[in-house]
Formats: C-alpha cells, sequence, structure tokens
C-alpha cells in the first residue's frame, strides 16, 4: 500500500503542470533607486495577474487592447499601490504613480508603473510591505533590486518573505551571490517545462528497453552512471547558454525558445514510448540543453543583473539552478529506483506519464509558436 501511494505520489508530481505556468510561474519586476530621502522605482505587473485582481477584459474576448488596459489605469495603480508600502526610519514614504506603460517581457505584457516616493528624512534602511497578489496566488513573487549608488541588493518578496528591511550600504559579494543562488533555485522549480524535459530525460534511467519493452535495472551503478551522463550534459550545455546570452554573446527571439523548449519536451517524452535514440540521450540532452539556457537567460534577463557584480551574481545564480536540479534527481532516484519493476512504474509513470507530458507540451507549443490563448490563464497582449 505504501509503494502505491507513493507510486502515486510521483504520478501526480510528473503531470502537474498548469498551462498557466507554461513558461514560468507569476512573478513582478521591482526596481527601486535611492537618492537621499527621495525613491524613484519602476514596476513591472504582468497584464495576465491585473486581469485576474482588477478585471481588464471589458468585451470579455480574451484578449486585451491599448485602450482596456488605459482605461483601467487608475484601478491597476490602486491595487498596486495598496499592496506596496515604504517605510524608513519609523516614518511612511508616501508612494504615487507618475506614469503607465506597457512593455514585453518574455511571458508576456506586462503593465509598468513609474514610481516616487519622498520620505521624512534619507534613507538609511528601507523597509517594504509587499501583498501584491498575495490573496488571489500564493506562489507570486516580486523580484526587488534596490540601487543606492553604485550598490544594487535584491531581494524575493512573497508570502515567505512580506516584510523585509534592507540597510543601504555597499554591497555584500557574499550575500549577492546566495540571493543569486536562491533565485536560481526558485526559477528551476517554477520552470515546469525545465522540469518536465529532465523528468523525460530520467525516467529511463532504471529500466533497459529489450525486445520492444522496459524492463528493470539490475544494477544500481548503471542506473546512476546514466543519470549522472545526462544531468551533466543537460547541465554543461544550459550553463554554457545561459552565460553566453547572460553577457549578451548570443541572443535568440524568445518566441523560437520557447518554442523549441515545448518542442524538447514533446520529442524527449514521445521517445519514451518508442525509443529511437535510447543510446543518444546524452547528446540529446546536450542539444537541447543549449536551448533551455536561453531560457534560463530570459528569466536572468528580467531579473536584472547588477553591473557591479555581474560575473559573481551570474554564477550565483547558476548555482542555484544547479542546485535546484539535484534536489529534483535526489527525489526522484530513489523512488523510482524503487517502483522500476513493478508495472505501475513501466506502465503507468513510464508510458503513461511520458505521454501526459507530451500533452501538455503539445499545448505549450501551440501557445507559444502561434501565440495562441489556449488556457484560460494565458492572458491577453496589449
Amino acid at each position: 500500500m505504501m509503494r502505491r501511494l507513493l507510486a502515486l505520489f510521483a504520478l501526480a508530481f510528473l503531470t502537474w503542470a498548469p498551462t498557466a505556468y507554461a513558461h514560468k510561474a507569476s512573478d513582478s519586476y521591482l526596481n527601486l533607486t535611492v537618492d537621499g530621502a527621495r525613491i524613484d522605482g519602476r514596476w513591472d505587473i504582468a497584464l495576465r495577474d491585473l486581469e485576474l485582481a482588477v478585471g481588464l477584459d471589458a468585451d470579455g474576448d480574451g484578449a486585451l487592447t491599448w485602450d482596456e488596459v488605459r482605461a483601467r489605469h487608475g484601478a491597476i495603480a490602486a491595487y498596486a499601490l495598496a499592496h506596496l508600502k515604504l517605510s524608513s526610519g519609523g516614518s511612511d514614504c508616501p508612494l504615487q504613480v507618475t506614469q503607465q506603460l506597457v512593455d514585453s517581457h518574455t511571458d508576456g505584457a506586462y503593465t509598468v508603473l513609474m514610481l516616487r516616493a519622498s520620505c521624512a528624512a534619507p534613507v538609511d534602511t528601507l523597509a517594504l510591505h509587499y501583498t501584491l497578489l498575495a490573496e488571489l496566488d500564493p506562489q507570486h513573487r516580486g523580484l526587488l533590486a534596490l540601487r543606492h549608488g553604485n550598490a544594487t541588493s535584491s531581494a524575493i518578496l512573497g508570502p515567505d518573505n512580506p516584510h523585509p528591511q534592507l540597510r543601504l550600504a555597499e554591497a555584500d559579494s557574499l550575500r549577492q551571490f546566495l540571493e543569486y543562488a536562491r533565485q536560481g533555485v526558485w526559477h528551476i522549480w517554477i520552470g515546469f517545462d525545465h522540469i518536465l524535459f529532465l523528468l523525460s530525460l530520467l525516467l529511463p534511467a532504471v529500466l533497459l528497453y529489450r525486445e520492444r519493452e522496459w524492463i528493470g535495472r539490475e544494477g544500481l551503478r548503471d542506473a546512476v552512471l546514466d543519470v549522472v551522463r545526462v544531468v551533466s550534459a543537460f547541465t554543461l550545455a544550459h550553463s554554457l547558454t545561459l552565460t553566453l546570452a547572460a553577457l549578451g554573446v548570443l541572443a535568440l527571439p524568445s518566441r523560437l525558445v520557447e518554442s523549441a523548449i515545448a518542442a524538447s519536451v514533446i520529442v524527449a517524452a514521445l521517445n519514451n514510448l518508442r525509443p529511437l535514440y535510447q543510446r543518444g540521450r546524452v547528446l540529446f540532452a546536450f542539444g537541447f540543453g543549449l536551448l533551455h539556457g536561453f531560457g534560463f537567460a530570459s528569466v536572468l534577463a528580467d531579473l536584472g543583473l547588477p553591473q557591479g557584480a555581474l560575473l559573481l551574481s551570474l554564477v550565483g545564480f547558476n548555482v542555484g539552478v544547479e542546485i535546484g536540479q539535484l534536489a529534483i534527481v535526489a527525489v526522484f532516484l530513489p523512488l523510482a529506483w524503487w517502483l522500476r519493476k513493478g508495472l505501475f512504474y513501466r506502465r503507468v509513470l513510464m508510458l503513461g506519464g511520458s505521454a501526459a507530458i507530451a500533452l501538455v507540451a503539445a499545448v505549450w507549443l501551440l501557445e507559444r509558436a502561434l501565440d495562441l490563448q489556449l488556457a484560460p490563464w494565458s492572458g491577453g497582449a496589449a
């Protein structure tokens, strides 16, 4: 019974990939610059999130227009300011929205709120109260970059950190590294397309394909070596393109990258149903891993890299991605090894799970390649 419950849990984990998160989970991007007692800022919030919070689609046709967004500027500003408070030295720093724009991120259109605040005295320590979308999406996170002179501090805002206090000082290299590592871990865990691609490659690691049938491996060492080879190839490839793209050496259109990532998930999952490249999975992991690196780079571009600590922050983010990836492998491999010889693993998890992954990725591919709105949470473009 315990084995069956664990297997059911694993199946649920494999197939739980809501189309709402075809690219990534809900984020906002808050950039603040402190100059004495004055604070200037820019806050990017996804239109799909604001549609849920205040309603933007006046005619209900599923596609947002600039006129529809502009008609709700007052409601957008009121909602945003009700969920972000700044204070310094125990006194509030009243915020106001000075301008509203629309910009495009890799996962859709965002409203851009230009902010200004004045504190009673020059800011030494800035306290924030951040509750954006707390009543609608407990997984939402705000990505904060706080600049003061040549120093940049960063933090992840959300339910587990709604009231941070950031002291304005020269950037601490170790803290900066650890913060970007934390963000790397978070983004691999919410990057369902990357996770499903990795799982599609890992599912056969504890099996062998013999006479058109999957059978459980006998030696744990061979399974571990297979996982090490696949994960190492994937890691090397996406680390390479993540670095090159983040440094501006290489660039590809985001729609092409996201569509190709979805296609890679489909191919990896379908190969589990009818293996064609079982011995070449390492090369496959490396080849498509190059594309996944561009996907990680788009996240890092939205987050921003502090110029004063660019290389250190980049390395920290990449280390975080690898830690998050290894955590997934550490959970998957013992469970898969334990279940490998049962029909439930070979038929339901391996074949049924792979089919479910391919189906989800096919929806993502259609959405990304054709700019369709197949999922109710995808939001429109403005």
